[in-house]
């Protein structure tokens, strides 16, 4: 069997790079080859594939409700407003391509809350664009909280 041992791969255009080090390859661009916005991942057992665009995370944000709404770590929003005690509408920097993707969210528990409540969506306000969401605690009344954090998985408009 025939060997060929490179350590670096570029195009015509010295635009694209692929280099081998340490075990594993580097790249700063993956493109499906048939779609360019597809790339089939072989998943655990080497049995089953997985689309790495769907299987990313497309909205993120954390949230200090207590703090006048201050963001911490966010990926694809812009900004939080606060419209009601315990309740934030998180904006996009780029939309989801529907209304129909689904958000996850939790929020800190303190031990002093009791009869606490999930963090909840409100169906109405659930868009491509933005989407709300509530801390509800202590008999069902919503109160602000230190930490509430939300994922939104979905496809980009």
């Amino acid at each position: 069997m025939s060997k060929i041992q490179v350590t670096n791969i570029n195009d015509l255009s010295d635009n694209a790079s692929l280099i081998t080090q340490s075990g594993g390859i580097k790249s700063d661009k993956l493109t499906g080859v048939t779609t360019a916005g597809s790339i089939s991942v072989t998943g655990e057992g080497n049995s089953t594939t997985t689309n790495l665009q769907q299987g990313l995370a497309k909205h993120w944000a954390r949230v200090n409700q207590i703090s006048s709404n201050v963001l911490g770590s966010t990926f694809n929003n812009s900004s939080a407003t606060d419209v009601g005690t315990g309740q934030v509408r998180f904006h996009r920097t780029s939309n989801l391509a529907n209304d129909d993707y689904p958000p996850f969210m939790s929020t800190e528990v303190q031990s002093s809350y009791t009869n606490v409540g999930n963090s909840t969506l409100s169906s109405s306000t659930q868009l491509s664009t933005t989407f709300m969401s509530a801390y509800h605690v202590e008999n069902g009344s919503a109160t602000d909280t230190a930490l509430l954090t939300m994922v939104a998985l979905g496809d980009l408009a």
